[in-house]
């Protein structure tokens, strides 16, 4: 799907046909849309074809007047029941008229451009408009990274209450999520620290101070993801070492109930045999029976429960 997009009196308005200074966002494209736009633009098919690819990375591309810059961008989505998150390729490409961007599929990063709620941006301006994009990307990868930590937060509170299998397969897939975020911030910051080389970013003094600030928000971000990790990882361990410590208590408690139970059972088996045994004639045989293996397995289990064994 090709929407095309243009400033007009600071409003960002819906056209329908490619002009200089607008932008031109791509989703999940054909290959008649790719040969149209290609046409249209001069942009190679190769360029508009790179971040279609869910494992491309991070990377920047020049092929003439047309500048690519491939990023990755955060997103959440619901699998059983559980919201998960991950990261997918976003392309921008930009040159003397036109700036295009271009992904596998609709993003919160994107649409907020689209919904107005970025109100100081301009088709027009296209260094200043791809900035403006990797500051809203970073940003949510900090919202993203916030809302795993609650998450993993909950979870721990949660799990205290509740040893299922739920909550520990909730934080694997949390620390899965971390390990991509985590990957995909690093391949971030290659890119933007190569940004700085190249003379379209620098062509303006606030500009060259937006994509500082975005390096140092990224910075931040791995920083944050890092800490989170090790976190995630400390708990997964310290349940896995819970959950074997509640299972070897399982165990103790069962091994002395057995051996509490067993004293009667041996009593009542040998008094079973067809031999002639004591108290065998006395009517009052089966309670004295009866309150010797009570006694014997009362004194057994103090004795276990002295010993911790309950």
């Amino acid at each position: 799907m090709i929407c095309i997009y243009k400033t007009s009196n600071n409003i960002l308005e819906r056209i329908d046909n490619i002009e200089s200074g607008c932008w031109i966002n791509i989703v999940q494209p054909s290959e008649q849309e790719l040969l149209f736009l290609s046409k249209k633009t001069d942009i190679s098919l190769d360029l508009l074809n790179a971040a279609l690819d869910e494992e491309e990375t991070s990377r920047i591309d020049v092929e003439g007047s047309n500048i690519l810059i491939i990023v990755d961008v955060p997103f959440t989505s619901i699998e059983e029941n559980s919201l998960t998150y991950g990261t997918y390729p976003l392309g921008i490409i930009s040159n003397d008229n036109y700036i295009v961007t271009i992904s596998i599929k609709k993003n919160k990063v994107i649409s907020d451009f689209i919904d107005g709620k970025i109100k100081t941006f301009y088709t027009n301006k296209r260094s200043r408009f791809t900035l403006q994009i990797l500051n809203k990307i970073t940003t949510y990868f900090l919202l993203y990274l916030r809302q795993i930590d609650k998450k993993s937060q909950f979870i721990h509170n949660r799990i205290h209450k509740s040893m299922k299998n739920k909550e520990l397969i909730q934080l694997l897939s949390l620390e899965k999520s971390l390990v991509y975020f985590s990957t995909s911030l690093k391949s971030n910051e290659m890119t933007l620290e190569k940004l700085l080389k190249y003379d379209f970013i620098q062509k303006y003094e606030e500009d060259k101070h937006l994509l500082e600030d975005v390096i140092i928000d990224n910075k931040q971000a791995i920083e944050m993801a890092h800490i989170y990790a090790s976190v995630l990882s400390s708990l997964l361990e310290f349940f896995a070492a819970l959950i074997s410590n509640n299972l070897n208590m399982v165990m103790k408690f069962l091994a002395s109930m057995t051996i509490v139970i067993s004293v009667p059972s041996i009593i009542f088996t040998m008094w079973g045999s067809n031999v002639h045994l004591p108290f065998s004639d006395n009517p009052f045989g089966f309670l004295i029976l009866l309150i010797i293996a009570t006694v014997l397995s009362s004194i057994i289990a103090i004795i276990l429960y002295k010993k911790g064994m309950f």
